[in-house]
């Protein structure tokens, strides 16, 4: 839970309810009462677990337990890891300074300061250099390599980073330094001139270590290291102590650097939550009791992402990275309070920077002649607003417009540099959208989702003209709506501690397991309260002729003060927890979602070239939308007049499609006709 302080006065209003698309993945009746029945679960948890992709019962069986599968040894997936660890050994008997350039986020503070423990305990020679955020920017660079060299280093061990850094790599070589890169960001065309690379994106997509975060394969080499040397009683960790060390802090970096939580991630971060409560790391005690958690027999991973992760990441963004490192290295436990104080301070400045931050860039825009839903993207930029958060704003002014956003700031008083974050949405990749504009860019990289670029002030008209093209060639104006994708149809009167305890067998859920969405037609609101820092609670209920007094469930819904009050009946999305005040512990909804209520139909089905499909013809305001879904669970959809529709495939974004060509248009008539036979399903 997230923390409630005193109610502030309400927030400025917003119109009506937030513009959200709904993607209700496909009803798949059959196949989930089956797999209910074959691995004895719910329904409802059943549809959750088709819609991830997993229809067999021994393929379910395997997700919820995830320690009854084999692993293959780490040494067989990466090809580099024999000569990592040989290096690695030598290095330690020979008594060769060994120097780890890690990262200021969260991820590759966690990692530099496992592989800190790793290599102290088992005899190393080690210390650490991490680039100023500010004045260097990501990444290992010449200056520190030169630093390094001048120390007396021997070997320079990367993690979360050095995959892209040629130069400072070959200076290495040159000085005659040993390099291993540690790092889990896409490959370059070229790699790197080093000794070793360690890297998930080199391995086999269906290697359950493809997944890992920069910490993940720290925490592969730090075991492996542990094993070789002998120190492994039963294969992983020096002793006890040190398995259940690294794997602390493997499970900290992993989920807050938003990591896939699926293969070895999904398995050792169930593990690592059963730790984290009683950890053995005094920084880590510290920032639980710093962040309220004392106490919590049970981490969820929103607790490290809403609580613990934030505290970490603000003092990268704001200020020295050395204060996590040593509260994640100390066993002294008055260091580890004091630094943990220290990220409690830098993280309540951040909070105060972001708040500040949001409102002048929604003035900014809102005040402006720009308008972000004709152009298909937002760019913004002010003086003066922090480098360090504005990343943090730029998701959120895409949580408020749906469209991608691009924040800058001027790195002088001149006003001549630019340097920025970007956030997305599903349909908008920001890396292909920063190569469209490299001529007019100084520096950029990032992924599908976020990125950060510079470019000279005298470019910025140019730079927003050349992003708008971009937007335009893959954007419609449907796609500007945040999107709420939804697992299955819930009542109200199904969502008990018994689903609930059932559902809990989905976590860790994060990136890629997210946590399962149901919605619920046209339910009441009542009781609505403003809570906190724009945030709304209120009660829901379902009317039904055969219960005069309908159960009320609570529901909150974060950030949506603005929406104060809600309409009185509402189609409602939300995620299933529990609540806990004064000992009572009741069922609660986070409402991500809502509509106006719409009448939907059942579906129909047909046949198509001897293929089983389902169709249905939902309204949506004033069009008309056909959903075909066929028995992989894809779905076609298409609103009426339309000549390009949409074909979705799970835990896919949904693509672009032409269904005036074939097999689609013989698909759509086919349904149209099965439709037709049905009258109310197109009235």
């Amino acid at each position: 839970m997230l923390e409630l302080p005193t109610p502030p006065s309400p927030p400025p209003k917003r119109a009506g309810i937030p513009d959200q698309r709904w993607n209700l993945l496909p009803v798949q009746t059959k196949q989930a009462l089956a797999l209910a029945q074959a691995t004895q679960v719910s329904p409802l948890l059943a549809q959750v677990l088709l819609n991830r992709g997993l229809d067999r019962p021994e393929a379910a069986q395997a997700f919820l337990d995830p320690d009854s599968q084999t692993l293959p040894s780490p040494l067989e997936d990466f090809p580099d890891l024999p000569l990592s660890l040989e290096l690695l050994i030598n290095a330690i008997h020979d008594r060769q300074a060994i120097a780890i350039c890690g990262d200021y986020d969260a991820d590759g503070m966690t990692s530099t300061a496992l592989l800190l423990r790793a290599l102290r305990s088992l005899g190393a020679r080690v210390d650490y250099a991490i680039p100023s955020r500010m004045n260097e920017g990501y990444g290992i660079n010449e200056r520190i390599i030169e630093e390094f060299h001048s120390e007396g280093v021997g070997l320079i061990l990367t993690v979360d980073n050095g995959i892209a850094a040629h130069r400072p790599i070959e200076r290495a070589r040159e000085l005659g330094l040993t390099v291993i890169i540690t790092d889990h960001h896409d490959l370059p065309p070229i790699l790197p001139n080093a000794n070793a690379i360690l890297n998930p994106k080199l391995i086999a997509e269906t290697s359950p270590y493809r997944t890992m975060a920069g910490v993940g394969v720290a925490y592969v080499l730090a075991m492996s290291l542990a094993q070789s040397f002998g120190s492994l009683a039963q294969g992983f960790g020096q002793t006890q102590d040190l398995q259940n060390t690294l794997l602390e802090l493997f499970t900290l970096g992993t989920i807050a650097d938003l990591a896939p939580l699926t293969g070895v991630n999904r398995r050792w971060v169930r593990r690592g939550l059963q730790r984290l409560p009683k950890s053995e790391i005094e920084g880590i005690q510290a920032l639980i009791q710093v962040a309220g958690l004392s106490g919590e027999k049970n981490l969820k991973p929103e607790a490290i992402g809403f609580r613990l992760g934030p505290r970490i990441n603000a003092v990268g963004r704001l200020a020295d990275p050395q204060i996590v490192i040593e509260l994640l290295i100390t066993d002294d436990h008055g260091v580890a309070l004091e630094r943990a104080m220290q990220c409690e301070q830098i993280n309540k400045h951040r909070q105060q920077l972001c708040e500040s931050i949001e409102k002048e860039a929604i003035n900014a825009y809102e005040n402006s002649s720009i308008n972000a839903k004709e152009d298909h993207v937002l760019l913004l930029v002010q003086p003066e607003w922090h480098h360090g958060v504005i990343g943090i704003v730029a998701s959120r002014l895409v949580e408020r417009y749906g469209v991608p956003v691009f924040i800058g700031t001027y790195e002088d008083e001149q006003q001549e540099h630019i340097r920025g974050s970007a956030r997305s949405i599903p349909e908008f990749n920001v890396f292909e959208a920063l190569e469209f504009t490299k001529d007019l860019l100084l520096r950029h990289g990032g992924h599908r989702a976020a990125g950060g670029f510079s470019f000279e002030g005298a470019q910025l008209d140019d730079v927003r003209s050349r992003l708008r093209q971009f937007a335009h060639q893959c954007l419609k104006p449907e796609h500007l709506r945040p999107l709420v994708t939804i697992d299955a149809q819930a009542n109200l009167a199904q969502l008990d501690f018994d689903l609930h305890a059932q559902l809990d067998a989905l976590h860790p859920c994060g990136m890629e397991n997210p946590n399962p969405v149901f919605w619920t037609p046209n339910v009441r609101i009542s009781d609505q309260k403003l809570m906190g820092k724009g945030h709304l609670k209120f009660m829901v209920s379902q009317e039904d002729a055969s219960t005069p007094s309908p159960r009320k469930i609570q529901a909150i819904a974060w950030r949506w003060g603005e929406y104060y009050p809600l309409p009185k009946s509402l189609d409602i999305a939300y995620r299933l927890q529990t609540n806990e005040w004064n000992g009572d512990i009741s069922i609660q909804l986070e409402v991500v979602g809502v509509r106006l209520p719409q009448q939907f139909n059942a579906e129909t089905e047909f046949l198509f070239e001897q293929r089983p499909y389902t169709c249905i013809m939902q309204e949506r305001g004033n069009l008309k939308e056909l959903r075909i879904r066929n028995a992989r669970g894809e779905i076609l959809a298409i609103q009426k007049g339309q000549k390009i529709g949409t074909l979705s495939k799970n835990n896919h974004p949904p693509q672009e499609t032409d269904v005036s060509q074939q097999p689609y248009y013989d698909l759509i008539r086919t349904a149209l006709d099965a439709l037709d036979r049905v009258p109310s399903q197109t009235s």
